[in-house]
């Protein structure tokens, strides 16, 4: 096993070289470019909700989440944190209803544990969010998240981990296309297009 490894690491091709105008040698593997992402027409305003119940699985989310929208042109974020998953709703239709932000996220992790089941605190949360997005008109997401599967052991941990920093990517990825839509849609039906 040993030797297939080391075989395949010396037949590994290197980075070719070109030569510059200048002589220089340059590399030809260089990463691909930063993906670039469409500027908004008007400033974002975000809220960003998140559980402190299991506060160091679920910052991931929001560590991931902010450096995605900075690549997206949104930073005037705002980060409010709540006791556990089952408060965010009401925080969620506070902050939809002062009418300052134009999105609003979410972020928890239900386990197991305490009076509730974790299945009837996870669907409670998500359908609440979703009545505060119809309701105020504002774009709720969620990365409130309950797993099948959840022990207090290092492994665990780490697996959430990394994925509550993929989720970060992905509803910042959700919410900025959806700001985008709006924007459009807003503006369409603003100009008569639409309505």
């Amino acid at each position: 096993m040993n030797q297939m490894l080391q075989d395949a690491e010396v037949q590994t091709p290197e980075a070719e070289e070109v030569q510059s105008p200048a002589g220089a040698a340059l590399a030809t593997s260089e990463p691909p470019p930063a993906p670039t992402h469409p500027r908004f027409a008007k400033p974002q305003r975000v809220a960003f909700v998140q559980s402190s119940w299991h506060r160091d699985v679920v910052e991931e989310c929001r560590i991931a989440f902010l450096a995605e929208m900075e690549a997206r042109h949104v930073t005037n974020i705002d980060v409010f944190e709540v006791p556990g998953s089952f408060e965010i709703p009401l925080h969620t239709q506070i902050l939809a209803k002062t009418r300052r932000y134009t999105a609003i996220v979410a972020a928890g992790l239900v386990v197991d544990g305490g009076i509730y089941r974790h299945e009837f605190v996870a669907d409670t949360v998500i359908k609440a969010l979703m009545d505060v997005q119809l309701r105020t008109e504002v774009p709720v997401f969620s990365a409130v998240l309950t797993p099948q599967q959840f022990h207090e052991t290092e492994v665990h941990y780490d697996f959430f981990r990394k994925h509550f920093a993929i989720k970060g990517v992905e509803v910042a990825e959700a919410c900025a296309n959806t700001l985008h839509s709006l924007e459009r849609l807003r503006g369409q039906v603003a100009a008569g297009i639409v309505g």
